[in-house]
This record gives structure tokens, sequence and C-alpha cells, in this order.
């Protein structure tokens, strides 16, 4: 398949931080936060990347998982704790690919497909669940003010502005 296809296929749309997806899951049970915000226990989501692009830089209050399903290996650069990281997702082990990757909370992170062609299917679950409330993207100049040794990830992985 194609990622055209699996767009199709899946009824994937798009999401405001790049690429696109589908929630797949939401837990009926629900448990109050660490901030004291009604969150449900999990939520997951198919997202898919194709060739050129971005999930942008944004974090979440709540840790996050990544599964990979198929196609070209998912770059994951973070920023977490002051340090720059990248995992990448994949099933080429040999390679240091990961087919799971977990992202901290209030992590800021974004990904894109390793080689840029291509396109790559993954699932993420939230717990506690996702809430775009509790959605941040970046802006690029308050990420380069706080962290100017990563100013070419900042500048590759957020909108300019």
């Amino acid at each position: 398949m194609t990622a055209k296809d699996l767009i199709q296929h899946l009824q994937l749309l798009p999401h405001p931080e790049g690429g696109f997806y589908k929630e797949t899951y939401r837990s009926a049970e629900t448990l109050v936060n660490a901030q004291g915000n009604t969150r449900n226990i999990s939520t997951a989501i198919y997202y898919l990347l194709e060739d050129e692009d971005k999930s942008h830089f944004h974090r979440i209050k709540s840790d996050e998982l990544w599964f990979f399903h198929q196609g070209e290996a998912l770059e994951i650069v973070s920023i977490e704790d002051g340090r720059l990281s990248t995992i990448i997702l994949g099933n080429n082990l040999a390679k240091g690919e990961v087919p799971q990757a977990r992202i901290p909370a209030n992590a800021w992170f974004g990904s894109h497909v390793k080689d840029k062609q291509g396109y790559c299917l993954v699932s993420c679950t939230v717990a506690p669940g996702f809430d775009f409330a509790d959605f941040e993207m970046a802006k690029r100049s308050d990420l380069l003010k706080e962290f100017p040794d990563f100013k070419k990830a900042i500048e590759e992985f957020t909108r300019g502005e």
C-alpha cells in the first residue's frame, strides 16, 4: 500500500503538528492527573508521516509511547532535561533502530521519515490520555532562547516565526 492508500483506508486526518492521524482508542475510565484535570486513563492513535512531512516540536503533559508498524524508519528528536537526543523507530535492530520508544511528559519532540523518502506508519499511546488542552506547539524564538546550542534541530522542527 502507498501512504495515500493508508490515509484513505485508515481514515486518517491532518494533524496540527504535521502528518496524519486517527484516534483509535480512548478509555472510558478517567482519572485526575497531576495538574488536577480529569483525563481518560489512556488514548491511542495511528500516525503517518510521508516524505518530507514533519511532526513539529511540541510537548504534552503525559508520557507517550510510539510503536513502529510499517514503512521507513522514523527519526524522533527530543529535548529533555536540557539534552538533545534522537531515537530511530523501525525494525532494523542491527542498525540501532527500535520498534518502540517512550517520550516522557513535558519533553519537546518532533519527528520525520529518517531519509525523507517514503512513509512511516506508527501508533502512539498516551497515559494519562491525550487531550488537546495538554498540547503545546513550540515557538521557534522561545526554544532558541532556551536552547541556543540546538539551533539546527530547532530550526528543522519548528515552523518559521
